[in-house]
């Protein structure tokens, strides 16, 4: 008998087969193939399978073809994943696949609004999909049972292991029904997974597709020597030149100063690492994947689970901690025989350690000392390369607004005519990217509220100097009080009670006062509140007219 070509062929139900004809998906691939007529039998299934070989459908079929309708805060069904992008990639694919054998779903990560959550599972869940760490959040606090779960199933166990995430898999497993299908699946099997395997299966049947890595000889390795704090010229010219990638930095903190810098230096950039919330994170991966940024900086999170077409490189800004995760994080390029450039930047005292890793995966010892860039220099003072990489700013002048220079730049900010220039005047194109980093800083400053005047000459004291009525606050007076009130009586931003037009600190005289009753007093702006007489300059002439 000839291996099954159709869904049909491998005991999927037709309402399951008519769904997946809707979303154009006829074929099955390997993996589906090897393991979804054993997990329509109930068979605890060990599947090794790298990300994008099609391992949702795999598990999730059987699970939507054979789960009962759940109660009330206990569901049936469960799939535990790494990370919140991944579970929210299985909910997306498995979503209209359960509204046609009508069960429901519900992903459940950190990064979200625990109420919501929380009213669904009240509701009712057919198959939960979570990150480990809210689903032991939401158990202890008892807003879920996992004791009617008779389908488990762990998705990425050696990224489950790399994270730390084995001791609470192996608490949640405890807690679902004895009886329960297990249903494992891991691109290695090393001995954290075996434990896995081991305590929480039965007889597993094993399937692996042929590659279980990504091929890395369809790459171009380089290895860069430089030092970290040179590195960034460099970066960016490589990203101009071969266009999306994603760089790998070490820590969360890392990621997003070199995301800023990258923005700085003419090249868009989003980042994504476990410390931003979810919709960040999402909005991050979804403006990359439309090719509206260059970059996406990242930490590991990004390694592994995420499926992005298109990635032209892969850049180890800061060096990967071994051989498994140079191959993981090299794998977001070069993906379904697309060609792919993976870049690694290191300080001399790394070199040794990379030929160590050279050696293991089968790479030519070959290093690069960096090449002198026509663009190196202007990248180190700040200024963005004009063309395409420059115009993914909003304010494409950013960096020399106001006739200065941008905040990149070795000398002080210029003064233009309407305040200081330099990027803290723009967000970028891409304005979330940089509030959702918390740099509120910034977006204060293109609010388009009026700022301490700085026209004319660009001397605070000149308008007072020139004899012209001056806005600024007397010496010796202190700030705030004056000002708020001319601000709340109606003082004109838009220039109109003003020559100037730029607003009620443009230094052109103060706005008209209203009278006691309400009519404009057209009393100069010496004049007394009180009586209209002229107020006394000082304390001296005071006391001669015996006030």
């Amino acid at each position: 008998m000839s291996n099954p070509s159709t869904f049909s062929e491998l005991g999927v139900p037709g309402e399951l087969v008519e769904a997946l004809r809707m979303a154009r998906i006829v074929e099955p691939f390997e993996i589906q193939t090897l393991t979804i007529p054993d997990a329509l039998l109930g068979h605890d299934i060990l599947g090794r399978a790298p990300t994008g070989s099609g391992k949702t459908l795999a598990f999730g079929l059987p699970a939507l073809a054979r789960l009962a309708p759940a109660e009330k805060k206990r569901p049936k069904g469960l799939i535990l994943s790494p990370t919140r992008e991944l579970a929210e990639q299985i909910a997306r694919e498995l979503e209209p696949l359960a509204y046609a054998v009508d069960r429901n779903l519900l992903a459940i990560y950190g990064g979200k609004g625990l109420t919501p959550q929380v009213k669904a599972l009240r509701q009712g869940v057919d198959l939960l999909i979570a990150c480990p760490g809210r689903l032991l959040d939401l158990v202890n606090q008892r807003a879920l049972s996992l004791e009617d779960v008779e389908i488990a199933i762990v998705d990425e166990a050696d990224r489950m292991a790399d994270m730390g995430f084995l001791p609470d898999v192996r608490r949640i497993l405890d807690m679902t029904n004895e009886n329960r299908q297990t249903v494992l699946f891991s691109a290695t099997l090393d001995n954290d997974v075996k434990v896995l395997v081991d305590k929480y299966q039965t007889d597993p049947i094993e399937h692996a597709v042929a590659e279980l890595e990504p091929d890395l000889s369809v790459m171009e390795h380089r290895f860069i020597r430089v030092a970290k704090n040179q590195r960034l010229p460099y970066l960016a010219d490589i990203i101009d030149d071969v266009g999306q990638t994603v760089v790998f930095v070490r820590t969360r903190h890392g990621v997003d100063r070199l995301a800023r810098q990258l923005r700085q230096h003419g090249v868009s950039a989003g980042n994504i690492h476990g410390g931003r919330s979810q919709s960040q994170r999402d909005r991050a991966l979804q403006v990359f994947t439309e090719g509206k940024v260059q970059a996406l900086v990242a930490t590991d999170v990004a390694a592994r689970g995420i499926h992005v077409d298109g990635v032209a490189c892969v850049a180890h800004y800061d060096p990967p901690a071994d051989v498994k995760d140079y191959v993981h994080r090299s794998g977001r390029t070069a993906r379904a025989g697309a060609e792919g450039m993976v870049v690694s930047f290191l300080d001399p005292s790394q070199v040794r350690d990379a030929q160590k890793m050279q050696d293991k995966l089968g790479l030519d010892r070959d290093f690069e000392d960096p090449v002198e860039s026509p663009n190196r220099g202007a990248r180190l003072a700040g200024v963005a390369k004009s063309g395409p990489a420059s115009d993914t700013l909003a304010n494409k002048g950013n960096k020399n607004s106001g006739g200065g220079k941008g905040r990149g730049s070795k000398g002080p900010r210029g003064k233009g005519a309407a305040g200081k220039s330099g990027p803290k005047r723009s967000n970028g194109r891409y304005g979330d990217n940089d509030s959702e980093n918390g740099e509120k800083s910034r977006s204060k400053a293109g609010s388009g509220k009026p700022r301490t005047s700085k026209s004319g000459s660009g001397k605070p004291g000149a308008a007072k100097k020139s004899g012209s009525g001056s806005n600024s606050a007397p010496s010796g007076k202190k700030r705030g009080g004056p000002k708020k009130r001319w601000a709340e009586s109606g003082g004109s931003r838009s220039g109109s009670d003003s020559g100037s037009g730029s607003g009620f600190r443009s230094g052109s005289g103060r706005p008209k006062k209203k009278s006691s009753s309400g009519a404009s007093s057209s009393s100069k702006p010496g004049a007394s509140k009180r009586s209209g007489k002229p107020r006394p300059k000082n304390r001296k002439n005071a006391a001669r007219s015996g006030s």
